[in-house]
Formats: C-alpha cells, structure tokens, sequence
C-alpha cells in the first residue's frame, strides 16, 4: 500500500513583527496548493509562496528511509528535493493569539492538514516573556529529551533563540527532517521526534516538545551551518570539512563562483526567514522583542582537531601528505566572518549598539556561537585569524606549515568585549563546547553557555586538560577560561564533583541542561534532568538576574 501523504514539518513562525507572523513548513512535493487557515473557527484564509532548496542532498553516511547503515542505499551525494512554503499571516493585535494551521495539495487533489496551533504577532515591551536558550542540538542523544522537559517543566514558551550548530552537516537533508534515529531538528522542536535511550535495560523514547509551532525562533550561525566546497569530495562530511578561505579561492579558482569554492550558509538561509540588516543579511542582525532588544552576530570559525600528529590536518599544522598541494590545506581555525575594529560586521555593530533601539532597550542581549569566555575546549586557540609559518628546507621544499594563534589578537575579546561593555550590556548567551557554565565580568555583564543539551566533551577544570602545543601557555591555557573570569558556582543546585565539592559546570553525556529568560522578572534560570533516571524530577539548578 502507498502511505498516506505527509507534511515533511510541521508549521514553524518566523520574522513576527507588531502586527504579523511568517509561517513556514516543507513538504517533498511542490503543491497545487499550499495555505494557511486561521482566526475564529479558522475562517480566514492566505496562500503560501513556495521555493525549493537548492542544496539539500542525502549520502552514503545519511540514516533516512531504508538506510540504516552506511552505503544501503546511497553511495554518494544524491540531490533530495524538498520544498519550502511561507505564508504572512497579517492584521494581528499585539498580545492576542490566533489558532491556525497549514495544508498543502498535492498535484492528484490529495490533501494533507497539520494540526491546530497557535500563533501571535511580536509583543509589546512590557509583556512577561518565557524565552528558551539553546544551542548545539546536532542530533545528539539527549535533545529529543531536553526539549520534553522544556514543555513539562515551564510549559509554552514565547520564543527561542538557538546560539548556533542546529545540525551536523547543514546539506544533508534528513538531519533536518527525518533522520530514522528519531533526533532530527525539527521533529525535536515540534514534538515529533522518537529517540529511544536505555539504561539499565529500561528504554524510554523522547519525543522533543510542541514549541516553535507556537513560538517564533531566533537563530545564529555555528560552524555547523557552514559548508565547503561544493561537489569536491566524495560524502557531505567531507564536504562540510572542505571550508576554504576566501582569499585562497580567489588565488587558486579565478573566474569561477567564489560561493561553491570557499563555503557557504546557503541551506541554512534557505531554511529560514530571519530579521536582516542591511550590511550583513541574514548572517547577523538585530530585533526587538517584548523588553529584549536581541543583537545576533556571525562569530564562527571552522573547527578543526587540536591533534598535534602530522598526519592530521589540524588547528595548528597542515597534514604532511598534503604539503605540497595548497589546494588541500585546510589553513587551520579559518574565521568565516570578520568582526575585528574596522570590518563591516564590527562597524555594523557599533552602530546598533548606539541606536534608539538598543540604548533604550530594558533588556541588552548579545547572541553568537563561539564563546569569549568558557571551560569547553574549542576556546582555545584564541579567536584570531590565524598565522601561517611556512618551513622550507635547503631546496625550497615545503617540510613543515603550521598555524599560530596569538591571544592578545582575539577579536572577541580585544574589540567585540570593550563595545558591549561601553553600550550596557546586560547578557551575552553563545554556545559551542557542549556544556553549561557561566561568568560575570567586573562591569556585571553575564555569559552563559547552556550548550549541553545532547552530549559533552568535557571540562578544562581540575585535573582534566586541553590539548594544546607544549610549551606556549602564553597563548594556549590548558586549563579554565583563557580569558581571565572565574566560572561562577550554581546558585541553587551546583552539582558535586568526585571530591564531594560543588563544580561550577555541568558536562555531563547523561545529564541535560536547558535555561529560561523569564523577562517579567529579568531571570535566567537554568535546569537540569538526568536522564538516566526517567521517572525523575527536572532541577532547577541556576538562577540570576538581569540588572
């Protein structure tokens, strides 16, 4: 029998303004017809514009449909298509929600309708708002369940800002959709998911929470939305690994698309319909919200492995079996964005902080992905451009090339950390190494990084170490945060270490964190659940406040 047709999403809202709401779903057909229904007894009606992506693929290391295994059914990068629909729903009233759903019809007449949600225009300052941070959900083993704990514990929330690396491999269609592991994004976020973990023989399936149905989201750019030369290698992974700096690809493909043979963010900016600014798009941007003025920006570079083994194409050398093909160099940590003094972004930036809508503003938050301050390993080297130190023998042979990283030159923290503090802010949120910790500078703005919702790699506190070059702890710190702020403890609930001590961090594979910026009481709060009792409470952990 043919399976009844489905909707590849549920409805998501985007781009709320004072008085509309985008709605968004994909199915993998284009539709005759595509619509949203809304209002009293969803009597009012308007169509959908409907585009296709353009790059999304599936491979041989894909887990969608019958492939279960590498290589099953696909053997290298196949074209999936899928397609994107977008309607306005306009003529809101600040603080009122309207039901609402979707359908889509198919080109044989059928038709298939998701379910009722909710839906609501951008609030008005003065609104008490409940915003979910996250970041770093990549299919990992514990999202589906993190996002179930978000909706039981606090229930609705009104909005979600992601700090960055949604997915793995920003190309591969089913890490978004479908993947048959359960864990895919959006089914997460949507209630859909179906990810089965164990412990001690009892298994229990997540499902993710109802949330961005009802809930617009607020992304930034990790270096998992990034992707490398198109088509060069032979799976996505390798692709996504192919990031190339501009500069090189100007040298090296003169005349051909600058796009295909550097990288690029075109799925993800397919995907979703953001606030833009006129300088960086989509990439980085500004909104008001209720009380929050948000400032996005596009902090990222590619991650590449602190292994010191020559044979590996790491941070901080070239693999030797590639020395001598430039065209194989991965030119260590490349920074994809610029955002030292004196870029565009920076500049940018410097605008927004001194505008009506920032200064005014009851409530000064920053978003990126990579952290200014954190225990997590990928802080280190420092965020810096880096310098490449070329070693030839007699001959002019090429024997070593290998990367510095100077930490007086981190832009972050020599140029984006003094604007902050001179505007006011209040709260800078990131992600990326995997854990939760947080920080207070001397001035009292606050970092959090509440990025351990699927899985850890670790902290840099106590006996366990960075790897990072002997010899250079100038520049590379083995343990703590590189850049001078001590790691506050929990408030509530810190939980204890081997010793019987409080830790000031969570990184744990069996314990999941989520946080909340309640805005009626200018509190972040951050809980945790331990996954491997199910029948447990979620702990409330971490609490402090917005001044």
């Amino acid at each position: 029998m043919t399976p009844a047709p489905q909707l590849l999403t549920d409805p998501f809202l985007q781009l709320p303004t004072k008085n509309s709401v985008r709605v968004v779903w994909f199915t993998e057909f284009a539709g005759s017809k595509n619509t949203v229904m809304y209002g009293e007894d969803l009597q009012q009606t308007v169509y959908a514009s409907t585009t296709k992506l353009s790059r999304t693929r599936e491979d041989q290391n894909s887990r969608v449909g019958k492939q279960s295994q590498n290589g099953q059914v696909y053997q290298k990068p196949v074209k999936r298509d899928i397609w994107r629909h977008e309607a306005e729903v306009t003529g809101l009233n600040p603080g009122v929600r309207v039901d609402y759903r979707v359908m889509s019809v198919q080109e044989d007449g059928a038709s298939i309708s998701s379910d009722v949600f909710t839906l609501a225009s951008s609030p008005k300052p003065g609104t008490p708002l409940k915003i979910l941070l996250t970041s770093d959900h990549q299919l990992k083993p514990m999202t589906a369940a993190n996002l179930q704990k978000v909706v039981e514990t606090v229930g609705r929330v009104d909005a979600v800002w992601f700090a960055g690396d949604l997915v793995n491999i920003p190309d591969r269609a089913s890490e978004w959709f479908d993947d048959n592991r359960g864990g895919a994004f959006f089914p997460g976020l949507q209630g859909n998911a179906r990810y089965e973990m164990e412990h001690n023989g009892v298994k229990v399936t997540y499902n993710g929470g109802k949330i961005i149905q009802h809930a617009p989201m607020f992304t930034c750019i990790g270096n998992h939305e990034v992707m490398g030369r198109l088509a060069r290698r032979r799976s996505l992974d390798d692709e996504f690994n192919d990031t190339f700096p501009r500069i090189a690809a100007q040298k090296l493909y003169s005349g051909k698309s600058l796009i295909d043979n550097s990288f690029n963010t075109i799925t993800y900016e397919e995907i979703f319909s953001l606030p833009q600014s006129l300088e960086g798009g989509k990439k980085y941007y500004a909104v008001s919200f209720g009380d929050v003025r948000l400032v996005v920006l596009y902090i990222t570079n590619m991650w590449r492995s602190p292994r010191l083994d020559r044979q590996v194409q790491g941070r901080y050398q070239e693999a030797a079996k590639d020395l001598n093909n430039p065209e194989n160099w991965g030119y260590g940590q490349i920074i994809y964005e610029p955002i030292a003094k004196g870029s565009k972004q920076y500049n940018w930036l410097e605008k927004e902080l001194n505008s009506p809508e920032f200064q005014q503003a009851k409530y000064k938050v920053v978003m990126f992905h990579h952290p200014p301050h954190t225990l997590g390993d990928n802080i280190v080297p420092a965020y810096t451009e880096p310098l490449q130190m070329i070693e030839r023998d007699n001959a002019g042979n090429i024997k070593s090339v290998r990367y510095e990283y100077p930490k007086n030159a981190d832009y972050i923290i020599r140029d984006v950390i003094p604007l902050l503090e001179a505007a006011k802010t209040q709260f800078v949120f990131f992600g990326h190494s995997h854990l939760w910790n947080r920080f207070v500078s001397s001035s009292g703005m606050h970092f959090l990084e509440t990025s351990n919702v699927g899985n850890s790699y670790g902290a840099a506190w106590g006996e366990r170490k960075r790897e990072v070059p002997i010899g250079f702890p100038k520049d590379y710190t083995a343990i703590g945060d590189p850049n001078g702020l001590e790691p506050i403890l929990p408030t509530i609930s810190p939980l204890l270490g081997d010793d019987g001590k409080p830790i000031p961090y969570i990184a744990s594979n069996d314990i999941t964190v989520f946080s909340i910026f309640d805005t009626g009481t200018g509190t972040v709060s951050s809980y945790r659940f331990d996954t491997r009792k199910p029948d447990s409470e979620v702990i409330k952990f971490d609490e402090f406040k917005l001044f």
